[in-house]
């Protein structure tokens, strides 16, 4: 008989029990194999997306910088000589960057900073004069800095300044005699507002959008070049003050009558106050209307008196303001910075009457009670007695 503890290993178990178990992976092996697979898919997985997310950083790396990349080999300047002809008007004050951007515009030079490189570059560029120069497209901007230094290129500009407070008719003859151009061509151009940049709130009044400065028009400019030019001008001025677009025509007009009435800076914003709180009061002294003279002068197409007479003032016009209450349809002249400036904000102030007792001084007197600006009123009245030509 075999003996018991020979039938069994020093394990416990016989001895096919422990050849079994030595050929046969353990539970805890089998679970490990079986888990490996499942995290080799796993870093499978989150190696794709690394990689996704570095190609995707790598692309859009590639695109934000690639122009960057590309201007560095990438010339700003044109090789030149150019083609064909084209004129720039250099205006007086008008510094490189101006220029450039002129000339950039024109097509001359490719970039500003070509420009500016080379006017840099030039000793003589301090020397621009104002004028208009003639230049091929496409030209290398160190020869189009050459031109400009050259005063035997330059074409003199007509130069026509235009004061504060006139008419449109008046406009038209100080540009023709500057210019050359026949009043019937500025007159044929004002017109078509569309042509001229004319905003729909002046609805289609050219009146009072020609800004009064000093301008210097390129050689052979049109008349509707120069009055586009001018109306480009009120704009940037209405945009400088900050005036609304559904304002504009409103503080335009009321700029006018203030240009119209008083030279004095100081005054502007009074008299915009008066004519607000003479709009705001219908039942007021003057039961809502302006009563301006200038308004007046604009409606009998006078110039040159101080006041105005009985007849003047019984006029049916539309822009009488004496007969009518409220606002003329529209602007009565063309005014200048300071008075749209005013228009827009008006001196705070309780004044409802004004007037300029000394128009040779331009002394104006503001009054709140109808018996203060009569004293003011009998103190102009004197001034008239003394010049009665006028």
């Amino acid at each position: 008989m075999t003996e018991p503890h020979l039938e069994h290993s020093i394990f416990g178990g016989t001895q096919d029990e422990a050849e079994r178990a030595g050929s046969a992976p353990s539970r805890a092996e089998a679970r490990r194999r079986q888990r490996a697979p499942r995290r080799r898919g796993r870093r499978i997985i989150a190696l794709v997306i690394a990689l996704g997310i570095v190609g995707g950083a790598a692309l859009a790396a590639y695109l934000v910088l690639k122009p960057v990349v590309a201007g560095f080999f990438e010339s700003n300047d044109y090789p030149g000589p150019g083609t064909g002809e084209v004129q720039v008007a250099v205006k007086d004050g008008d510094l490189p960057p101006a220029m450039g951007k002129a000339l950039v515009a024109a097509d001359v030079v490719k970039s500003t900073k070509a420009f500016s490189d080379a006017a840099r570059a030039n000793p003589k560029t301090n020397g621009i004069q104002p004028g208009t120069y003639t230049f091929r497209k496409q030209m290398k901007a160190s020869d189009a800095v050459a031109i400009l230094v050259d005063p035997a290129n330059r074409s003199a500009v007509p130069r026509v300044t235009i004061r504060e407070g006139l008419w449109k008719n008046e406009i038209f003859a100080a540009l023709s005699k500057a210019t050359g151009v026949p009043v019937a061509q500025y007159q044929a151009a004002a017109k078509d507002t569309a042509a001229l940049g004319l905003p729909a709130y002046a609805k289609g009044n050219l009146e009072g959008w020609l800004f009064p400065s000093t301008y210097e028009f390129a050689e052979k400019s049109t008349a509707t070049q120069q009055l586009k030019q001018m109306v480009a001008m009120t704009v940037a001025e209405l945009d400088k003050a900050g005036v609304p677009e559904g304002d504009r025509e409103r503080v335009m007009t009321v700029a006018s009558i203030v240009e119209g009435e008083v030279s004095g800076e100081a005054d502007r914003g009074k008299v915009a106050r008066v004519i607000e709180n003479r709009l705001a009061d219908p039942s007021g002294p003057t039961i809502g209307r302006l009563q301006m003279d200038s308004t007046v002068h604009y409606a009998v197409q006078k110039r040159g008196k101080a006041g105005t007479s009985d007849a003047d003032r019984a006029s049916n016009s539309p822009y009488n303001t004496y007969q009518r209450a409220g606002l003329p349809p529209g602007p009565i002249n063309s005014p200048g910075a300071a008075s749209i400036e005013a228009a827009a904000n008006p001196t705070p102030g309780p004044w409802f009457y004004f007037v300029t007792v000394n128009p040779d001084t331009g002394e104006t007197k503001f009054a709140t009670t109808s018996a203060e600006h009569e004293r003011n009123r009998q103190e102009f009245q004197a001034w008239c007695r003394d010049h009665a030509d006028r």
